[in-house]
C-alpha cells in the first residue's frame, strides 16, 4: 500500500508506520494527545493507516492489542498534557511564540475547552491541533482530576479504538484499496473542518470589534452634543 503523502514525507502515515512500526504509532499518538511539539503530527490518518495495515496483515500484532495500546498511549498522552498545564499554569498564555508553539493555539483550545466544558476532552479528540492543547488547558484550570480521568478515557476509547477499527474494518474492501489516497485525503479535509470554522469565526468576530469599539466611543459624545442644546 503506497499511500499520499499530505505534505512532507517523514509525515506520511504510510511510511511512519513502515518505518518505525507500532512503536512509532504508539509514540506520535502520545506526542499528539499532550505535548506541546506534538500538535502537527499526524492523528486520525495515522491511525486509519494503522487499522487498515493489520488487516492487510502488514502490521504483525492482533488487532484488540494494537487498539488497546493506542488507547493506552492516548490516555497517558492526555495525562502528560494535564500534568505540564496544572505545573505551567497561566504563564503558558504569556509564552512567547516559537517555531513550534503559537499563542494562537493555546487561545483556539481555551475557547474550546469553556465553551464545551469537561466534554471537551472527548470532543477535542477529533479536532487535529485542538487536542493537543486541549489537556493542557485544563490542567491549567486545574479542572477536577476524577472527572479528566474519566473524560480522558471515553475520549481516547473513542478516538483511539474508534478510527483504528475503522481502518481495520474497511481494510478488506477493494474500493478502499483502489481509493486509499482520496479517502485519507477525505479524513484530513474531515479533521480540518473544524478547525476552519472556528477560524472563519475568529476573524468575522475579529472585524466587528472594532465597529462595535467604534460605536461605543462615538455614542456618548453625541449624547452629549445633544444636552448642550
Amino acid at each position: 500500500m503506497n499511500t499520499l503523502a499530505l505534505g512532507p514525507q517523514w509525515l506520511n502515515s504510510d511510511y511512519l508506520i513502515t518505518t518505525f512500526g507500532l512503536i512509532g504509532v504508539l509514540l506520535i499518538v502520545f506526542a499528539e494527545s499532550g505535548l506541546l511539539i506534538g500538535f502537527f503530527l499526524p492523528g486520525d490518518s495515522l491511525l486509519f493507516t494503522t487499522g487498515l495495515m493489520v488487516t492487510t496483515n502488514k502490521i504483525d500484532t492482533p488487532l484488540w492489542l494494537v487498539c488497546v495500546l493506542v488507547v493506552l498511549a492516548a490516555v497517558l498522552g492526555d495525562q502528560a498534557g494535564y500534568l505540564f498545564g496544572r505545573k505551567v499554569g497561566p504563564s503558558l498564555f504569556t509564552r512567547p511564540d516559537s517555531r513550534l508553539f503559537k499563542q494562537e493555539n493555546v487561545e483556539k483550545a481555551h475557547a474550546f475547552f469553556e465553551k464545551h466544558g469537561p466534554k471537551s476532552l472527548i470532543l477535542a479528540r477529533f479536532v487535529p491541533i485542538v487536542r493537543t492543547f486541549t489537556p493542557i488547558i485544563a490542567g491549567v484550570s486545574r479542572m477536577q482530576y476524577r472527572s479528566f480521568i474519566t473524560f480522558n478515557v471515553i475520549g481516547g476509547t473513542l478516538w483511539g479504538a474508534g478510527v483504528t477499527l475503522l481502518g481495520a474494518a474497511l481494510g478488506n474492501v477493494e474500493f478502499v484499496h483502489k481509493n486509499i489516497e482520496a479517502i485519507l485525503v477525505g479524513i484530513v479535509l474531515l479533521s480540518v473542518i473544524p478547525v476552519a470554522i472556528e477560524f472563519l469565526r475568529a476573524r468575522a468576530k475579529a472585524k466587528k470589534e472594532p465597529a462595535v469599539a467604534a460605536a461605543d466611543t462615538t455614542a456618548p459624545q453625541g449624547r452629549g452634543r445633544h444636552a448642550k442644546r
